[in-house]
């Protein structure tokens, strides 16, 4: 292995820190010493993995876009990549603090994840992300042994995955299950087959759903953590890997259970808890999969496309068409890191509420960057094809951002999660006439920063997520959707007093007065869904389109509002020109007419874009260095 490790890495002996070394633990062979990360919050340490991985674009980098491209091409994991992962121990990141991790919030994991999302986001699921939405559950309701099993295995470097059970819309990663029987001495006997299951050739354990009970009712399944360790050798059947389009170095492979016999300690809970654990850990995954993978490979995405422009004739001076696509992109990015950061944190500071904007956060980020990605592909043109170092990371995002949403099968998940919720605005709605109600906290919309004055990982100093404070039952209380939408109504309100700061305050508080409006139209319309069931009327699926907008929305109006200007990230985000472009294109998303934007806001926002480009800092709401 090549043993420069931070090829085209900035210097790290600024705060911050140079990686210091310590012996070597976990299931590795390599001579070469762990890397320890400084002491600090998310992002302290996603400032350390940044400079870790090094200048994507440095030829000699061994983790740069010439070795992850040709390794995606070989449809193989990148091993020095993964081997510098595993001395930095990222194992770790997934592990509570009170269980000897890093995890203290899920704000400062994505944010640590973002460095290495925004170079490959298969190695980002592979070698990261699934051990989490595995872990969750235990972290969730499994027992103390379970609790230290899990952590043991994730701090010695061990792997772990999950099993989904079969969903109806199922793609090929959530078709098939497993069934349970009870075993005549005590425990269960599991059988069954899944084709396409992440790390299902190399995990050392399974967090599995499996059928407990026929029918489709809430008891009907239940988890079990297995541990390969302790399974009759015949009883586990790994199967061949499978070949996908999107993720193509990830290890899709897989498995099949035949008379499996598992200790009644292998439960996670309680016979039939599997639905509502479900319910209850899928909002860390939406979100994670939102706040990390999502944003962070449009964030590259909108670079691919930059530097295009950059190398063109006319050099990097945005104008016309080009100015108008990439300004919009980069309004689309900071509005829905807006919202995915806000779904973040409220999973780190009531994450009692989360249910549904967790929900509502993956709806609209897929749907908004989905859309994106097709405009940043008109400005490429032929690079959008390259297959080379350069550009090819922009086809790999193509193919593997799909899969990381879950493509149909995860609009389909949130949407069974939202539509329900509807009626409930009907209600919120009739006590929004005589003002906008209970606002969400402002610490919602603070995202962590370097210069936000707090070591925790979190903006405000808040404690981190307690994944047994996740509930499967939605509340309507200030802190979810509803106090969201209140946010919304508020300020548009206190905006309105802000007219006489010029043309684009003017402006901002018109479209803010337009998406209020449509706060009450929305609550209206939910209303009329009395007279059929929600779940069948085609009207309410619109309606869950204009709601998550409307959430969008809401983030960014807040964001904009409690952005610290001394700082340089927040001296953009406080600034109207990027909330008034984002509301711009939501609007004529939702129909609205709404006039264009005064002069010289996408001029203005497009140089802010170029200027980011330029002294190589990200393209999201954190604005961090970038290597």
């Amino acid at each position: 292995m090549n043993d420069s490790l931070t090829a085209g890495a900035a210097d790290l002996s600024a705060p911050g820190g140079r990686p210091t070394t310590g012996p070597t633990t976990g299931p590795t062979t390599s001579p070469l010493s762990v890397l320890t990360p400084p002491a600090g919050g998310g992002a302290v340490r996603a400032r350390f993995v940044e400079e870790l991985l090094g200048d994507p674009f440095a030829a000699a980098n061994p983790h740069g876009q010439h070795a992850l491209l040709a390794a995606d091409e070989r449809r193989e994991v990148p091993a020095a990549t993964e081997e510098l992962l595993h001395r930095y121990g990222l194992g770790a990141e997934f592990v509570p603090a009170a269980l000897g991790g890093r995890l203290t919030g899920v704000e400062a994991l994505a944010q640590v994840l973002r460095p290495l999302l925004r170079r490959d986001v298969a190695l980002g699921f592979g070698a990261g992300m699934t051990a989490l939405f595995a872990a969750s559950v235990v972290w969730t309701a499994g027992t103390a042994q379970q609790r230290r099993d899990t952590a043991r295995l994730l701090l010695g470097g061990g792997r772990i995955t999950i099993l989904h059970r079969e969903f109806a819309h199922a793609n090929a990663i959530l078709r098939g299950e497993y069934t349970a029987r009870p075993a005549p001495g005590g425990g269960h006997i599991l059988d069954g087959r899944k084709e396409v299951v992440i790390n299902a050739d190399r995990a050392d354990a399974f967090v599995a759903y499996v059928r407990t009970a026929p029918g489709e009712g809430p008891d009907s399944h239940s988890v079990f953590l297995l541990d390969t360790g302790r399974l009759p050798a015949k009883a586990l059947r790994r199967l061949p890997r499978a070949r996908t389009h999107g993720m193509r170095g990830a290890h899709y492979a897989g498995l099949e259970l035949l008379h499996c016999p598992v200790p009644a300690e292998a439960l996670v809970g309680a016979v039939g808890d599997g639905v509502p654990l479900a319910l209850r850990t899928f909002q860390v995954s939406r979100a994670l999969v939102s706040g990390g993978a999502l944003v962070a490979g449009m964030d590259s995405a909108l670079r691919y496309a930059v530097r295009a422009v950059a190398e063109s004739r006319r050099g990097v001076v945005l104008r016309g068409r080009r100015a108008r696509v990439l300004a919009g992109v980069f309004a689309d990015l900071l509005a829905c890191d807006s919202l995915a950061v806000t779904g973040l944190r409220l999973l780190d500071l009531a994450p009692e509420h989360a249910l549904i904007p967790s929900a509502a956060v993956k709806y609209a980020v897929s749907a908004l960057l989905h859309e994106d990605l097709d405009e940043l592909a008109a400005v490429l043109g032929a690079r959008g094809y390259d297959r080379g170092p350069a550009y090819g990371g922009f086809q790999k995002l193509v193919r593997d951002l799909p899969v990381a949403g879950l493509g149909h099968a995860g609009t389909a998940d949130t949407q069974a999660v939202l539509v329900p919720h509807l009626r409930s605005l009907a209600a919120a709605g009739a006590g929004w006439r005589d003002g906008p109600g209970h606002e969400a906290p402002a610490a919602l919309f603070t995202p962590a920063t370097h210069t936000s004055g707090t070591g925790t990982g979190t903006g405000s100093g808040v404690g981190g997520l307690d994944f047994r404070r996740l509930d499967a039952e939605p509340r309507d209380a200030g802190a979810g959707c509803d106090g969201l939408l209140a946010v919304l109504l508020g300020a548009a309100a206190r905006l309105d007093g802000q007219r006489h700061h010029g043309p684009r305050w003017a402006a901002l508080a018109d479209l803010a007065a337009a998406f209020a409006t449509e706060v009450h139209h929305l609550a209206e319309r939910c209303a009329a869904l009395t007279s059929r069931p929600a779940t069948t009327a085609p009207a309410a699926y619109v309606l869950v389109d204009r709601y998550c907008l409307l959430l969008a929305a809401a983030s960014c109006l807040a964001v904009r509002e409690n952005a610290r200007p001394h700082t340089p990230e927040g001296a953009l985000l406080a600034a109207p020109d990027w909330a008034l472009l984002a509301l711009t294109r939501f609007g004529r998303r939702l129909g609205l007419d709404v006039p264009a934007p005064p002069d010289g806001v996408t001029q203005d926002l497009a140089a802010g874009l170029v200027e980011r480009y330029r002294n190589g800092y990200s393209f999201d709401l954190y604005g961090m260095r970038l290597a």
